[in-house]
């Protein structure tokens, strides 16, 4: 799982941890990640290791795939939760070309250089991939031009290849789901109502993974966004 070190990340990680699924962290930064696995350990989480993974490095991402075959050759779930936010203090107008390009980078280049790697191993276990992200349609309330781009970007990269391993009979599953609005430190800690607490989001999102059902191709919404009238 990438991006399980804080946040919805590591929510999420524990959940599935605590529902029984051994758990392999995906980080960018050493010392967050050995903190991380410390506090799910504490909590009887059985946690395998964990891999660099730098998703703006390609060659990084081929180094970690190598790693991954050898040392977890059973990998049967890849969640996706890493990603950068981009520039959210600005319009569209006053966004840079670099951020832009940036945040595709780690959030649609690099999560599908990934994906691309690690599907071997995840057809030879009848694996599924579960994309961490924001509704592709744009929200009048919340509406960064980096960060919706890389995202809408990346759930069209699930729905073609969730509909391309149905033609193929391709024995993985994908989908994306959408955590609703949560209180992390990307947003700043915001807590308005209809917010909902990382425990919550990680909670709800491991009886979604351990409901039995198959989701192929779906965009689920966990708590979805009420619009004010």
């Amino acid at each position: 799982m990438t991006g399980a070190n804080k946040g919805i990340g590591f929510g999420i990680a524990k959940h599935l941890g605590l529902s029984g699924w051994k758990v392999v962290i995906g980080a960018r930064d050493r010392q967050r990640a050995v903190k991380a696995i410390g506090d799910l350990k504490a909590q009887g989480i059985d946690v395998l290791g964990w891999v660099h993974i730098e998703l703006k490095d390609l060659d990084g991402i081929n180094k970690a795939v190598g790693i991954i075959n050898e040392k977890y050759p059973e990998l049967a779930l890849l969640v996706y939760n890493a990603g950068i936010p981009g520039d959210m203090s600005v319009d569209s107008e006053h966004t840079e070309l670099s951020d832009i390009r940036e945040t595709l980078d780690v959030n649609f280049i690099g999560t599908f250089a990934l994906t691309k790697a690690l599907l071997p191993l995840l057809k030879n276990n009848g694996g599924r991939i579960v994309n961490v992200t924001v509704p592709s349609d744009i929200s009048p309330y919340w509406h960064p031009l980096a960060y919706v781009a890389s995202k809408a970007a990346q759930n069209a990269m699930m729905g073609v290849m969730a509909i391309e391993f149905q033609q193929s009979g391709t024995p993985v599953e994908t989908f994306s789901v959408h955590p609703g609005p949560t209180t992390t430190d990307l947003n700043g800690n915001m807590a308005l109502p209809g917010f909902h607490d990382i425990d919550t989001v990680g909670q709800t999102f491991a009886a979604l993974i351990n409901d039995g059902q198959r989701h192929q191709g779906e965009f689920i919404e966990l708590y979805p966004i009420v619009e004010e009238n």
